[in-house]
């Protein structure tokens, strides 16, 4: 593997009363994941994710859970562009009130984010997601969910 930059990453497992999952789709590659993102210098993992999971949903992350942190050769990605990083994954089981957040369909979120990151948000039965849709560095994240896996670190 080629020399590549290490980011340090957030995001959140968020679930409905039904129990499905948080989507999102990214507007910039158009792959499905969880919501969150990069830490800033000087931020806490956790306040990474909660600021990412504001950013990204409008939803205020009011109780969170250390769920697993993912590192490894799994976690390399290249962007389009040609750039190569390896991940550091922190993901979190985040508890959001949903009250009147929904769309009456009851699975999209009600939201537009001002960076325009998200080109959609919906709640998805894990049984129910096309993993070949998921970012690739979150597809472990999706097999280790759906497999009921919960070791905290994984590779």
């Amino acid at each position: 593997m080629a020399k590549s930059k290490i980011i340090v990453t957030a995001g959140a497992i968020i679930r409905d009363r039904a129990g499905r999952v948080l989507l999102q789709k990214r507007s910039d590659y158009g792959n499905w994941g969880l919501p969150g993102g990069g830490m800033e210098p000087g931020e806490a993992i956790e306040d990474t994710m909660i600021r990412e999971v504001y950013e990204e949903t409008g939803l205020v992350v009011e109780q969170y859970e250390l769920y697993s942190i993912y590192s490894g050769e799994r976690m390399h990605y290249t962007y389009p562009d040609g750039n190569e990083v390896v991940f550091v994954m922190f993901l979190f089981h985040a508890a959001v009130n949903l009250e009147g957040k929904l769309e009456k369909d009851g699975k999209t979120l009600r939201f537009r984010d001002e960076a325009g990151e998200s080109a959609a948000l919906e709640f998805k039965r894990l049984e129910q997601i096309d993993t070949s849709q998921i970012s690739t560095v979150q597809r472990p994240v999706f097999e280790d969910l759906l497999l009921k896996k919960s070791v905290l670190l994984r590779k």
